[in-house]
């Protein structure tokens, strides 16, 4: 069984980014931004009362406080004050999603802090202490081999390790930077190629032509992709029709 999840609610005020409805009636777990990299009270709550009713997962995902840069620009935070926002950001998901009849079911760190904690030890165990600091033993979703989960699991925390449909790989298996040219891919035939790779062969096409072996129990499809909802449509079709039972982690 895997799981699809996508990230939602990045949006602010008047702007919008994903289609958080459409992705809804497709995904088996909802990212939902907490405010620092995007995403707004009124946006957290609309996507946490679409997910309960949908029957999707809500999941925190968690930034860097960088809202002008979308939570994907470098940040030296000092660890306890990174343990704090982590938990302050799951607190106030965790609001509007019990308001919605449902609950927080795990954590995600985004954009860098999502990159930071492949390899940073200290940034890795922060964010894991600031799950712990909300309360409860959320599973926290991460790359395989990554810091964060060894993190997580150090901290009693389950580490859930997920692959991404859309983004380029290195032949040590981290993702493409951004600032790289082809770091997304966006080719929906591409894209439906690699989910089935991930989820039945459990690996993927470096950018050197190499074969990574990657073996997620969730798959991630980016809400901010063009034609996001789509793609992530013609995935989880094509997954059924292998036979890839899917099904929320948490």
């Amino acid at each position: 069984m895997i799981d699809l999840n996508a990230d939602l609610g990045e949006g602010f005020g008047r702007w919008t980014l994903t289609d958080d409805d459409a992705l809804l009636s497709v995904v088996t777990s909802a990212n939902v931004a907490c405010g620092f990299h995007a995403g707004d009270p009124s946006v957290m709550r609309r996507v946490c009362d679409l997910a309960a009713e949908r029957g999707v997962r809500i999941g925190a995902q968690v930034s860097y406080r960088d809202l002008a840069g979308f939570g994907r620009r470098a940040m030296d935070v000092p660890a306890g004050e990174l343990a704090a926002e982590v938990a302050y950001q799951i607190g106030a998901l965790r609001v509007f999603a019990e308001a919605a009849g449902a609950e927080v079911a795990y954590v995600k760190p985004h954009g860098a802090l999502y990159n930071r904690t492949v390899h940073d030890a200290e940034q890795a165990r922060a964010v894991a202490a600031g799950v712990r600091l909300a309360g409860g033993a959320l599973p926290v979703l991460g790359l395989p081999g990554s810091l964060l989960l060894t993190a997580a699991a150090e901290a009693g925390l389950t580490g859930v390790p997920e692959a991404f449909a859309d983004r380029a790989y290195t032949p040590r298996g981290t993702l493409v930077s951004r600032r790289e040219p082809d770091a997304v891919v966006t080719d929906e035939d591409a894209v439906v190629r690699r989910a089935l790779a991930f989820a039945v062969h459990g690996s993927v096409e470096a950018v050197d032509g190499t074969t990574v072996q990657v073996t997620p129990r969730s798959l991630c499809v980016h809400g901010d992709t063009p034609g996001a909802a789509r793609i992530a449509a013609r995935v989880r079709g094509e997954l059924e029709a292998a036979g890839v039972p899917i099904g929320a982690f948490a």
